[in-house]
């Protein structure tokens, strides 16, 4: 039993949840990771792949039962995150990020909005978290973005970039200013606009470097016309189900970025195990080995800090900022150097699109940028042992 075998056995999750982590590996390796090197050279969104997830019922492993959902653990979704991104990057962002935007509803919904919605988000909606605006990334409270009460609706409008599945969604969960509250902070209000509203238009689809097959869209908001039971509990309410929910999502973007390094390691141990350099295997080389021992010693501690995190939510913890921010920028730094390690151990090879870690270097990149760049991370974390 190997290290990683073993770590994997101590999640300590139900006899269910099990089973369908078991289901999900299955699915990963049998169906989503021989179509990743096709959705990424095509750019192909990967509507099979979103269909054997839904047959699986995935979506509904977040959703409270009380709406049609399962409400199993966040620690098993995090495990069923890592799974599938490490069969197909572009594929487990997609999923993942239905749990991102919705969580705001889930948490802090009224029981109407609740019971309107996430009935078919467990039926497999996909759905969009919409934050960045061209001025305004790692800093949301200078988004521009307007809501505008008018009468019993709610008047959007204003221009959002990269934002994941904002071509496809059904939903999408949109942060703007209240127009009659001055104060940046106190006027970030959240209402959840439906797919088809009038005024919303997609401008663009970016051309990526890695996560190919996952549709990242310009969003333009032109008097878009919301009803005002659509806005989640009310002006002003936006900066704190926006911290909240960046809590539960960067812990996710850790299992993102963590699958992407476990496929890498498995990689590349792979390679270096039976390729040979001057009549020895790779991997007999001692300086190869200790390569190996850090990367490797990383990566089991990124995974226990993962299984912490997760637990700490599940047990009802909220101020787990700090913790998720840890989690984030050492998982997503250990991504990008396994895969550019991997890419080194293949050599030439590794350079190719023939072989994996080319695509899981790509891949890697963006792991370190959204949901916060590591360096308000690093950030984060020292502040908080400032004494007040």
């Amino acid at each position: 039993m190997t290290v990683m075998t073993r770590l994997d056995g101590q999640l300590g999750l139900s006899e269910d949840e099990a089973i369908l982590l078991e289901s999900v590996r299955q699915l990963a390796r049998e169906e989503i990771a021989p179509r990743a090197a096709h959705h990424d050279e095509t750019g192909e969104f990967p509507w099979e792949n979103v269909r054997s997830i839904n047959a699986l019922g995935l979506n509904a492993m977040f959703v409270p039962q009380a709406y049609g959902g399962a409400g199993l653990s966040y620690l098993a979704y995090l495990a069923c995150v890592k799974e599938i991104t490490a069969a197909c990057a572009s594929t487990g962002i997609i999923w993942a990020t239905n749990f991102h935007a919705m969580k705001p509803v889930i948490d802090f919904g009224s029981e109407e909005q609740k019971q309107r919605f996430l009935p078919a988000v467990a039926e497999g909606a996909l759905a969009s978290l919409v934050i960045t605006e061209p001025d305004a990334g790692s800093d949301a409270t200078g988004m521009r973005t307007k809501f505008t009460p008018d009468g019993d609706d709610i008047v959007v409008d204003g221009f959002k970039t990269f934002i994941t599945n904002g071509d496809v969604a059904d939903f999408y969960v949109v942060f703007g200013k209240w127009s009659q509250t001055e104060d940046p902070k106190a006027a970030i209000s959240c209402l959840v606009l439906e797919k088809g509203t009038p005024g919303l238009s997609v401008e663009r689809l970016e051309d990526k470097m890695g996560h190919r097959a996952s549709s990242t869209a310009s969003l333009a908001f032109d008097g878009c016309r919301v009803p005002g039971a659509n806005l989640l509990r009310g002006p002003g309410e936006g900066l704190k189900l926006l911290l909240a929910s960046l809590n539960k999502s960067r812990p996710s973007i850790g299992a993102h970025a963590l699958g992407i390094a476990r496929a890498a390691f498995d990689e590349a141990t792979a390679y270096i195990n039976g390729r040979k350099q001057s009549g020895r295997k790779i991997i007999e080389f001692q300086g190869i080995q200790f390569l190996l021992a850090d990367l490797a010693s990383e990566l089991v501690l990124c995974e226990a800090w993962l299984t912490h995190v997760g637990r700490l939510v599940d047990a009802g913890v909220n101020d787990i900022g700090i913790e998720a921010s840890i989690l984030k920028m050492r998982a997503s730094d250990l991504a990008m150097r396994m895969a550019t390690e991997a890419v080194q151990l293949h050599g030439g090879y590794g350079y190719v699109k023939e072989y994996r870690v080319e695509r899981l270097m790509r891949d890697a990149k963006i792991t370190q940028i959204w949901e916060g760049t590591n360096q308000i991370h690093r950030q984060l974390i020292g502040r908080s042992f400032i004494e007040r």
